[in-house]
């Protein structure tokens, strides 16, 4: 007897179709096949599968058992198929008789007793059933609510082999889980910490708001102990709040990768991500035989804190590069090539020398030139190019770490960003451009018109300090931010000269 059933397969953060097809025919002895190019982790689930049966009191088929996994060019990985080739031998045994088989795709991992464990990628898979236009999907409940976001598809939780096939035969009315879209987001989407917290540091605040306004990319440059890591993790608290696209976007790269929080089924912040300085290449951009995402695209929609940049392995800090550029990371193997999002706001901090104390007042720096120029060295020109802003981050005073009054909060940060952001978007209704960070060169153009007096102050600041044209580019880009911040339609002069501020600070460090 034979069974079909729909089922699917993670290939990064995708989820492609897959038919499970099970075949029981009479044979002298009891045989499984299982092709259709199944990974270790799927081949060693017939044995997983045959107890599961077994132990929730169905009955093990004593034939030649044929599974095919379509189609066999994709290969299957991951314990997602327990449950499908499990339902699928107890129907083509004749233990089960169900109509719902082709319209409801099925997902789950089963323990030895039958029960369902969760599994990763249920947001993806949920999308691709609906996109499939399945009725409904079967998950494990521990994945249930993750699922539910997928609006318009009905997800049944079943919390073991048992319920899953009583549900199929009819014998059990299962009620699909209910979204909790709103709910999610009301109770998850605070912040525990704020720029109040921070002493001192003003200047920085505000070239942290200007880079939060349009997505800018910003680099910090001060001695140990400034406050440059406290800065940098309060700046998804300014960000404005996750839309509901944006979070599903997010969520889909946790859920595949299995680092979705408990009890968190969508991610209602903003992610913040902050790597170790050993981190390799495959770890920050992604990679592996089968392709998995990396830190820069686990930073999608957020912040991505790269902290002492100097101590990164230099090839690793190049392969940021493209992913800076185009917002996205193409994995390229021998057979298959995969795209993973990596739209993210780069924040990078570092010392202004190996002691960390050059150019501070009150401690000595005992670091000699070359060494200095080795240290900055590490960092190449291209990527420093590709950094909007550069802001330098000075030892705090006492009277400043002393003083009762608190300093600029995330409230009132948060809301000249809410309102620059409210300007780019009437800005680029016409167009995929979200920020101003994003803009074309056409739209730069069109959109970043200067006169003579601004046209000249760049024209200075291009010739005396040898401007790149993609660090001219940016320059207007972070003017016309800093316009929007101050409900400016129009760039002005004083835009032009903090934009033009902003990229001194590499040519005195680096110089």
């Amino acid at each position: 007897m034979l069974a079909k059933l729909h089922t699917l397969s993670l290939l990064g953060i995708d989820a492609l179709a897959v038919e499970v097809e099970v075949d029981v025919s009479p044979a002298a002895m009891p045989k499984v096949i299982l092709v259709g190019l199944p990974e270790a982790a799927v081949k060693e689930s017939i044995h997983r599968i045959e107890r599961a049966i077994v132990n929730s009191g169905y009955v093990r088929p004593q034939n030649r058992v044929v599974i095919n996994l379509a189609p066999a060019e994709l290969p299957k990985q991951a314990a997602s198929f327990d449950l499908p080739i499990a339902v699928g031998l107890l129907a083509a045994s004749g233990q089960v008789d169900s109509d719902f088989f082709d319209q409801y795709a099925v997902v789950g991992e089963l323990a030895l007793d039958g029960n369902t464990r969760s599994i990763k990628g249920a947001l993806s898979m949920a999308i691709a059933a609906a996109q499939n236009g399945a009725r409904g999907i079967v998950v494990p409940s521990a994945n249930a609510y993750e699922a539910a976001v997928v609006e318009g598809l009905e997800v049944i939780p079943v919390n073991s082999l048992t319920q899953a096939a009583a549900f199929f035969s009819g014998q059990l009315s299962i009620d699909p889980t209910p979204s909790r879209l709103d709910e999610i987001f009301d109770e998850l989407g605070g912040y525990d910490i704020d720029f109040s917290d921070v002493r001192g540091q003003e200047m920085t605040k505000r070239a942290l708001t200007l880079a939060a306004a349009g997505n800018h990319n910003l680099l910090m440059i001060g001695p140990p102990g400034s406050g440059k890591t406290m800065l940098a993790k309060r700046v998804p608290s300014i960000l404005p709040g996750l839309m509901a696209e944006e979070s599903i976007e997010t969520t889909r790269i946790y859920s595949a990768m299995g680092k979705l929080p408990r009890g968190k089924p969508l991610l209602a912040r903003r992610p913040y991500r902050a790597p170790h300085h050993t981190i390799s290449n495959a770890g920050l951009v992604g990679g592996g035989s089968v392709p998995s995402p990396g830190e820069i695209s686990l930073a999608h929609n957020g912040v991505l804190f790269l902290d002492e940049l100097p101590e990164f392995n230099r090839q690793t800090l190049e392969v940021l590069r493209q992913p800076l550029e185009d917002g996205e990371v193409t994995i390229s193997r021998a057979l298959c090539s995969t795209d993973f999002p990596a739209d993210f706001m780069l924040i990078a901090s570092l010392n202004p020398c190996p002691c960390g104390y050059r150019n501070d007042p009150r401690r000595e720096c005992h670091c000699s030139v070359p060494q200095v120029e080795r240290y900055m060295a590490r960092i190449s020109g291209p990527l420093l190019d590709r950094i909007d802003l550069h802001v330098e981050v000075p030892a705090v005073p006492f009277s400043e770490l002393s003083a009762t009054a608190d300093g600029t909060n995330s409230q009132s940060m948060s809301q000249m960003v809410v309102e620059a952001r409210q300007r780019q978007t009437e800005r680029f209704s016409r167009s995929p451009t979200r920020t101003n960070a994003q803009m074309t060169t056409r739209e730069l153009r069109e959109l970043c018109p200067v006169d003579e007096p601004c046209r000249k102050l760049l024209e200075q600041s291009v010739d005396k300090m040898g401007l790149s044209a993609r660090a001219h580019d940016k320059v207007l880009r972070v003017a016309r931010t800093i316009a929007d911040v101050d409900g400016a339609d129009a760039i002005g002069l004083d835009h032009i000269s903090e934009a033009i501020n902003y990229r001194m600070l590499d040519r005195q460090f680096w110089s």
